[in-house]
């Protein structure tokens, strides 16, 4: 049992819960090696929502709000990490829920799909079609969903189905920790921050946005200024720990 008063409670109990989810199908091994990656990224901008990644979020927001047809895709860590999250998300933009996966198995989709709809999620299911220009499984989507979208959230993202949905001319959102990933130079935003603190402000800023603000933040979207702010915050964080 890991003490409450632990000083990395909240990373352990983390630790603890996708570890959990490996030994159930839900997350898979190799997804236990690239949340250890990106927690490294969160370390570095002191494991806060940054300024940067503030503004990122309230942008997301509007460009979910504003989207015609919005999905969020779901893999397995996001499905373990913040599930709920993802339904409360899902209520306050209306997007769709479709999980999408690498290492795609059709128990694995159902586990997941199963897990997100006991958080509450509705999730958009049914028979998946070989739609993207990719050569492994993230290829496999629904027609009417992801295939058709507009906008898409992408937590915890690869970068050669981001660049491929870029192409697309779709929209991409992508939650990623590493501003210099593939991932994060390729989406049209990037919000540098941990999946479950940037949900929630995801879903507070689609509440309380109005139409003047999802406008305004909307005609000042610059990805290139948030990730240089993103890498100039963690510059400074560790020139301070210098100190």
């Amino acid at each position: 049992m890991i003490p409450p008063d632990h000083p990395r409670y909240r990373s352990l109990v983390t630790r603890e819960r996708l570890a959990e989810c490996a030994r159930s199908g839900i997350v898979a091994m190799e997804g236990l090696t690239a949340h250890g990656r990106g927690e490294a990224f969160d370390y570095l901008i002191g494991e806060r929502t940054t300024a940067s990644a503030l503004l990122a979020e309230q942008t997301a927001a509007a460009m979910l709000m504003t989207a015609r047809r919005p999905v969020i895709s779901v893999n397995g860590n996001t499905a373990a990490l913040a599930a709920h999250e993802i339904a409360g998300l899902q209520a306050a933009s209306g997007a769709l829920v479709e999980v999408n996966l690498f290492h795609r198995t059709e128990d694995r989709v159902a586990r997941i799909e199963n897990l997100l709809r006991e958080a509450g999620a509705e999730v958009f299911s049914g028979e998946a079609e070989r739609l993207l220009p990719l050569s492994h499984d993230r290829a496999w989507c629904r027609r009417e969903g992801m295939f058709s979208a507009d906008v898409i959230i992408v937590p915890l993202e690869d970068g050669d189905r981001c660049e491929a949905l870029v192409a697309m001319g779709k929209k991409v959102i992508a939650v990623d920790l590493n501003p210099l990933s593939r991932t994060a130079q390729r989406a049209t935003l990037t919000i540098v921050d941990e999946l479950t603190r940037a949900l929630p402000e995801i879903t507070r800023a689609c509440r309380e946005l109005s139409a003047a603000d999802r406008e305004r933040l909307l005609s000042a979207t610059d990805n290139h200024y948030l990730l240089s702010e993103a890498i100039r915050e963690m510059t400074m964080r560790l020139s301070h720990a210098l100190d």
